[in-house]
C-alpha cells in the first residue's frame, strides 16, 4: 500500500444532496398547498358561521314549496361559493349555496345586506332537474 494514499472524506452536503434537494421541494409545495387549503376552508366556514348563511338555510328549509320539491330535510351539498363582507355593524352578501334533498337537488341564492341585522334583498332557489326558478324572497 502506499504511504502517501489519503482517504477524502465528503462533506454531509457531497453525501445526502440527491436525497434533500427532492425533498425540501417536495415538503415546501406540500407546506404551500396546505396553506391554500387553510385559506380556502378558513373562508368557506367563515361563511357557514355567517348569520346571512343560516338566515337563508332556515328560510328555505321551514318553505311548504321547496320542501314539496326538494323533499324533507333540506341540507347544504358542498361547497358554498360568494362572498361576505362585514365591517362592524354594516355589511353584504352574496352566496351561491348548493342544497339537496330527498327528491333532488338546487343551488340557493342570497343577496343580503346588513345594517345591524341583515335584511335580505333576493333569495332566490335554482332546481338543477326542472331548471326552475323559485324567488322566496326579492325586492
Amino acid at each position: 500500500m502506499d504511504d502517501n494514499y489519503q482517504e477524502i472524506k465528503k462533506n454531509w452536503w457531497d453525501r445526502n444532496w440527491k436525497w434533500f434537494v427532492p425533498t425540501g421541494c417536495l415538503s415546501l409545495l406540500v407546506l404551500f398547498g396546505l396553506f391554500i387549503a387553510a385559506i380556502f376552508f378558513g373562508a368557506t366556514s367563515m361563511m357557514k358561521d355567517s348569520d346571512s348563511y343560516k338566515g337563508a338555510m332556515t328560510i328555505v328549509q321551514n318553505d311548504k314549496y321547496m320542501n314539496k320539491i326538494l323533499g324533507s330535510p333540506i341540507e347544504n351539498d358542498g361547497l358554498v361559493s360568494g362572498n361576505i363582507s362585514i365591517n362592524n355593524e354594516v355589511g353584504n352578501c352574496d352566496l351561491q349555496i348548493p342544497i339537496k334533498g330527498p327528491k333532488g337537488k338546487a343551488t340557493l341564492f342570497v343577496v343580503a345586506e346588513k345594517k345591524g341585522e341583515w335584511k335580505y334583498r333576493e333569495i332566490s332557489v335554482h332546481v338543477d332537474a326542472t331548471d326552475e326558478q323559485i324567488e322566496l324572497i326579492s325586492k
